[in-house]
């Protein structure tokens, strides 16, 4: 990848952006519109929304007073846990698409899966809402579905459907590499999309990686969203500062070397969310 605009094509050969701009904890109203805003400005063509964030209507008034035409953006959404199953999914859809103020979606991502520890039926409640994407995504109303967070045993039942899921959206990071999930992607076309790429802003501290940073004359967020990128993940970069929105998008210009990555590699437990997708309980 040598540019923000540059893409990963899916299963079905839709492209993605390679660095998207994440919308999670911004808060609602003028700064999650600014930020969006700026996010365009600096370039970002790829936006990551969803339902449970509760800013999407703001965040649809900066996509709309940015000036850019729809076409030309890539707009991602996620259904929250509540509205699992087919009916609640599909009423789920319309009323995002209506908070954003758009008439499609270029991806929609179930996010997170219903687990046994919750639902007896978890499976067949993946299925349901799965389902439901399904459909939309044949009517042309989705470009691509996928998933957050689902590890291969979640996956495993949406793999015998009639369209595969393109995208699993996990936290990924320096410390945290989920590599079970990551390998059973790779084997299945199935694209990973790194969210928390900075975990969450706790590795910005951490001693390795500013040393390693600081050879490249880059920041340690930089940094990090370049290891994804060279893992072949698609990093969601977030903040609602405008000279870091910027920031972050200047990884092009470098190159981590085979041995810093396996420095990077070798981190483990680092900056983690605590998340688990089989212990979520909301």
């Amino acid at each position: 990848m040598n540019s923000l605009t540059d893409v990963y094509k899916v299963s079905n050969g839709v492209g993605i952006p390679c660095l998207g701009y994440g919308t999670w904890q911004t808060p609602d109203g003028d700064v999650a519109a600014e930020s969006v805003k700026a996010a365009i400005d600096a370039g970002y063509r790829h936006i990551d929304c969803a339902a449970a964030y509760g800013n999407e209507i703001s965040v649809g008034r900066g996509i709309k007073e940015s000036g850019i035409p729809r076409e030309e953006l890539f707009i991602t959404s996620k259904l929250w846990n509540a509205d699992r199953g087919y009916e609640k999914t599909l009423k789920a859809f319309e009323k995002t698409c209506s908070d954003l103020g758009v008439t499609y979606l270029d991806m929609y991502l179930i996010h997170w899966p219903a687990n046994k520890k919750q639902f007896a039926n978890w499976e067949e409640l993946n299925a349901e809402t799965w389902r439901a994407m399904t459909e939309l995504y044949k009517d042309g109303r989705i470009k691509i579905i996928g998933v957050c967070n689902f590890m291969p045993h979640h996956l495993d039942v949406l793999m015998k459907t009639e369209v595969k899921p393109m995208v699993d959206q996990i936290e990924f990071h320096p410390g945290i590499m989920w590599e079970d999930t990551f390998a059973f992607c790779r084997e299945h076309d199935i694209l990973i999309e790194a969210w928390g790429p900075l975990g969450t802003g706790r590795l910005i501290s951490n001693e390795t990686l500013k040393e390693i940073a600081a050879k490249y004359g880059k920041s340690v967020a930089q940094l990090c969203i370049r290891w994804c990128l060279q893992h072949n993940t698609l990093p969601l970069a977030k903040s609602v500062t405008p000279s870091r929105i910027v920031e972050n998008t200047k990884v092009f210009d470098f190159e981590i070397s085979a041995e810093d990555m396996a420095v990077i590699d070798a981190m483990r437990n680092v900056g983690g969310s605590g998340f688990h997708p089989d212990e979520a309980d909301w």
